[in-house]
């Protein structure tokens, strides 16, 4: 950007009528390392599919990018993104056609480097994705040799209203910022989301710090098995979904909620007839 649209940018920004947007560029680091003090891994990932049924449809576009981070949760090491196209052996629905840019041609005997994505993937501390619940199953079902490995959701598991946001779609998260770029596709997609962890809080830490902290957390999978059918209405207006392969109503809640939660089934839900399982769960097996 030249000084006179740097200048023109800063005179709109300052005026109250105005919010200035600009583009997200490459970057190699957010913040300088402090000498001997120590640094984590993480991966930022993205998936571009034929469709949202994690059991039917594939990968057709796969986008990684290494970053490192110290112990505040600074980015202080940012590495080139790694994307591969895959041909799904079908032609791409135009639908996945109008949301990424991807057509049967763009994959046509194109193949993810298994070997480089397992390499970069399994060297992380913890993997990163705006919604690992979609992402994780795609990737652990193309790439079972990193299967089992630590992700945080940063769509899910941040309170975004409590950090002043609203919504919590990553272009929209990204815009008020004060950045834009062109989504929809996982090269962007991931430079988005390093943008977004590196942000700074008014209290001084990173997103990132607030989602490792929220990760590193245990939480539970409270399974109402066997629940009385006639309870599912107040089971449901407390948060329960339908496992409709398993056939029980189920929540995660976190683990100081664990015990008001069992109470509250105990008595409201089983009223002494059964009781509820609680799985832990740690960030390996969470999202799955």
């Amino acid at each position: 950007m030249t000084d006179r649209h740097e200048q023109a940018a800063e005179a709109l920004g300052a005026h109250v009528d105005f919010r200035v947007l600009r583009r997200l560029k490459p970057v190699t680091s957010f913040h300088v390392a402090v000498p001997h003090v120590s640094s984590r891994v993480g991966v930022a990932i993205d998936v571009e599919t034929t469709g949202l049924d994690r059991e039917v449809d594939r990968i057709i576009e796969l986008a990684v990018q290494r970053f490192r981070f110290d112990e505040q949760g600074r980015i202080i090491q940012v590495g080139v993104p790694r994307v591969w196209r895959e041909d799904p052996g079908i032609p791409v629905d135009p639908k996945i056609t109008r949301l990424t840019g991807l057509t049967t041609a763009d994959l046509t005997d194109q193949a993810i480097d298994e070997a480089a994505a397992v390499e970069i993937i399994s060297s992380a501390d913890i993997i990163v994705a705006h919604n690992a619940a979609f992402d994780r199953p795609f990737v652990d079902r193309r790439l079972p040799a990193i299967a089992g490995k630590p992700w945080a959701c940063s769509m899910a598991e941040l309170d975004w209203l409590e950090f002043g946001f609203d919504g919590r779609a990553l272009a929209h998260l990204v815009s008020q910022c004060g950045w834009f770029y062109e989504g929809h596709r996982a090269e962007n997609d991931i430079l988005a989301l390093i943008y977004l962890l590196a942000h700074g809080l008014p209290d001084g830490e990173t997103i990132l710090a607030k989602l490792i902290a929220c990760s590193e957390r245990t939480t539970y999978r409270v399974n109402a098995v066997d629940a009385p059918f006639d309870a599912k209405d107040r089971l449901k207006s407390r948060g329960y979904r339908w496992d409709a392969a398993m056939r029980f109503w189920w929540k995660a809640v976190q683990e100081e909620e664990s015990e008001a939660e069992r109470s509250w089934l105990l008595n409201d839900v089983y009223g002494g007839y059964g009781e509820p399982a609680f799985i832990p769960v740690t960030a390996c097996e969470r999202h799955r």
